[in-house]
């Protein structure tokens, strides 16, 4: 994926959450996070939860939810 694409336009993209990797089921620039609803570029994202398959904007979000799960 080239972030120059035309293509992608400012789409949420869809991924799959794993472990270690995600993989985009649908091409696009961003995710929302899921505890803020903020647009997370896909090139800043590194927190997300492989588990309910959702992204964070940074370790405080992805805390917040596992503290909220537990």
């Amino acid at each position: 994926m080239n972030a120059h694409d035309r293509n992608l336009g400012a789409d949420q993209a869809r991924l799959h959450y794993g472990d270690g990797d995600y993989a985009v089921l649908k091409p696009g620039r961003y995710v929302l996070c899921a505890v803020t609803g903020q647009k997370i570029p896909l090139e800043q994202l590194r927190y997300w939860s492989a588990e309910l398959q959702e992204a964070y904007a940074g370790p405080a979000e992805s805390l917040k939810r596992w503290q909220e799960t537990r």
